[in-house]
């Protein structure tokens, strides 16, 4: 009875311990997931406010952000007619219509149609893209090299990244400028 006992005190002491390990990483991983809490809450209303300014009217923020381009250009009067011309071949497209018909219209085509289909409309963007990538070297050209430097940085890839510059200073992997 004694080695019995002596086994069975030896088993409880392993099974305590097992049991107050697991309650100790239990405590430990909820005060990690209640510090955690705030910074992603912080994060998904971020996120919100960034959605919002995706959920505005496309024409409204393009004609704002081409108005603020106009004012850094300091463009003369006879560069005004070029970029007229720049801005109108800039502007954004009409919507394409009912996104659900054209998808439900896809998804009853056979792979090769769909295939096609999503050809055809690739061709259509890279026609737009050509035409609007004429309209800039036109109205490029008219720059003098000081707002070439401007335009070059202040349009989307450029040094202050187009509409995306309102992100400047805001982490660790932007440039202080």
């Amino acid at each position: 009875m004694n080695a019995s006992m002596k086994i069975l005190r030896k088993n409880l002491i392993i099974a305590m311990s097992v049991l107050g390990m697991g309650a100790a990483s239990l405590t430990v991983h909820a005060q990690e997931a209640a510090a955690s809490a705030p910074a992603a809450s912080t994060k998904m209303q971020h996120e919100g406010q960034r959605g919002q300014h995706r959920g505005a009217n496309p024409a409204e923020r393009m004609a704002k952000y081409q108005a603020r381009l106009h004012d850094k250009l300091k463009l003369t009067a006879a560069q005004e007619p070029a970029w007229a011309t720049f801005t109108a071949a800039n502007a954004p497209k009409k919507p394409m219509g009912d996104w659900k018909a054209k998808r439900e219209a896809m998804a009853k085509l056979s792979a090769p149609e769909r295939m096609e289909q999503w050809i055809a409309m690739s061709k259509e963007r890279i026609a737009d893209q050509e035409s609007r990538l004429a309209s800039l070297k036109t109205f490029y050209a008219v720059l003098t090299p000081e707002q070439k430097k401007v335009f070059d940085d202040s349009v989307p890839g450029g040094k202050d990244g187009g509409m995306r510059g309102y992100h400047r200073g805001h982490g660790a992997h932007h440039k202080a400028g």
